[in-house]
């Protein structure tokens, strides 16, 4: 088992926040209108991509380093997850913004 960081640490904790989001935004709830449904689901896609990210990161720490075509596609996974989930954040004030410019 190899040495953990605070910064590993913090993705383990993240990893439980982002399981505990994914779960109370995945409770069935009346929305009123499209707009409240595209933030609950711009919201959800955030908290799985950011699981996925640390799923990709503690993959990272266990994968043995020999294996090389594996551990590339995993840094590659974890990059993406990471840009995705980065993108989901900046579009909620996005949204959020442009349904009060159409009202």
């Amino acid at each position: 088992m190899p040495h953990l960081s605070w910064h590993d640490y913090l993705v383990i904790a993240s990893f439980f926040a982002a399981v505990a989001g994914i779960g109370l935004l995945s409770v069935d709830k009346v929305t009123s209108s499209d707009a409240e449904a595209t933030n609950d689901m711009l919201m959800l896609m955030a908290f799985a991509y950011w699981l996925v990210y640390c799923v990709t990161f503690g993959l990272q720490k266990i994968i043995c380093p020999d294996w090389e075509l594996l551990i590339t596609s995993v840094r590659l996974t974890s990059v993406l997850a990471y840009i995705l989930t980065f993108a989901c954040v900046l579009s909620l004030p996005l949204h959020q913004v442009a349904t009060r410019q159409t009202e």
